[in-house]
């Protein structure tokens, strides 16, 4: 009976603990964060944030050639420039943080003054004729910011 009893329990042992690793495979963390979180909260997942911040990267080589380039047509180079800010507030706005804030607190301190800046730059190059100066100034937002959070 004894000799029962215990293979019973033992049965029951390695059912839990199946079951645990089985449950320890699956996304147990974002379970978890549906119930504490609040819901407004815009939590951004470290592979997609790494992503859009390689997407802001691009598009801030992208800007600095347009700037560099001497195009005869000025045209080309203003269109050039406002695509890449375009490209560049929407991918910030993506990742800036929402009321409840963001996984990610560097950018609920420097995301918004960021985001300012490259909707002035945006304003100032769409200009007849354009201004580049703010467009020049963006780059010098990211470094500073990267420059603060390493």
């Amino acid at each position: 009976m004894k000799k029962q009893q215990s293979l019973s329990i033992l049965h029951i042992i390695l059912l839990l603990s199946a079951v645990l690793v089985i449950n320890g495979c699956n996304d147990i963390a974002a379970m978890a964060r549906k119930v504490t979180y609040p819901p407004d909260f815009n939590y951004v997942s470290e592979q997609e944030f790494r992503s859009q911040m390689d997407q802001l990267a691009f598009q801030l080589q992208l800007l600095d050639r347009a700037l560099v380039t001497s195009n005869p047509e000025q045209s080309i180079q203003q269109q050039q420039v406002l695509d890449a800010l375009r490209n560049m507030e929407r991918i910030g706005s993506g990742l800036q943080a929402g009321e409840a804030g963001s996984s990610h607190p560097f950018l609920q301190d420097f995301m918004k003054d960021f985001m300012t800046d490259v909707r002035q730059a945006r304003t100032a190059a769409s200009m007849d004729p354009a201004s580049y100066y703010r467009a020049g100034r963006v780059a010098g937002g990211c470094i500073n910011c990267h420059e603060v959070n390493r």
